[in-house]
């Protein structure tokens, strides 16, 4: 009777472990399954912030440009008297034409460079969100093969102390 009453706690005792754990499994489904619902609001809230800093970029630039156009236009009317008088006194190859055009560069440059530092910047998340991605590949492989080993060590223990009590019991 003794053995059989102590079967059945260790039947129960095992009942309830595996009722807990796989209660705790279910809920870690459940809370999964609700976070990969989120994964499209994230994409795509990742992807409205490029489309916006890029259309800012644009719109950034093209506002910057026209007023640059309406300051050349007016300085171009103002001082172009004054500069054909220098130009014709000190440098003959500084023309009004020759600025617009170095001035048109230079912000042509500097929004070439704004885009590209967006591109870098949107290379760089990607690449950190990559780095996590392999980040999480790995901690979960690891953390498979440590419960694998976990495992194996509470069998071999087991089986040492299943053995040791048999020889215990022989002597």
């Amino acid at each position: 009777m003794y053995m059989s009453s102590k079967k059945d706690k260790d039947r129960e005792i095992r009942e309830i472990i595996d009722t807990t754990l796989d209660e705790t499994k279910s809920s870690v489904n459940k809370t999964t399954n609700e976070a990969k619902k989120e994964v499209p609001q994230y994409t795509k809230a990742v992807n409205e912030y490029q489309q916006e800093t890029i259309q800012a970029t644009k719109d950034i630039a093209d506002s910057f440009l026209e007023s640059q156009k309406q300051v050349m236009n007016s300085a171009q009317s103002l001082w172009a008297p004054y500069i054909e008088n220098v130009q014709n006194s000190y440098w003959s190859y500084w023309t009004p034409k020759s600025a617009a055009e170095n001035y048109t560069r230079a912000v042509s440059n500097i929004t070439d460079s704004t885009i590209a530092a967006t591109r870098l910047a949107n290379n760089f998340m990607f690449a950190s969100m990559e780095a996590w991605r392999t980040t999480i590949r790995h901690t979960r492989d690891n953390a498979i093969e440590f419960s694998r080993l976990n495992a194996n060590y509470a069998r071999t223990f087991r089986n040492l102390a299943l053995d040791n009590l048999r020889e215990y019991q022989v002597r």
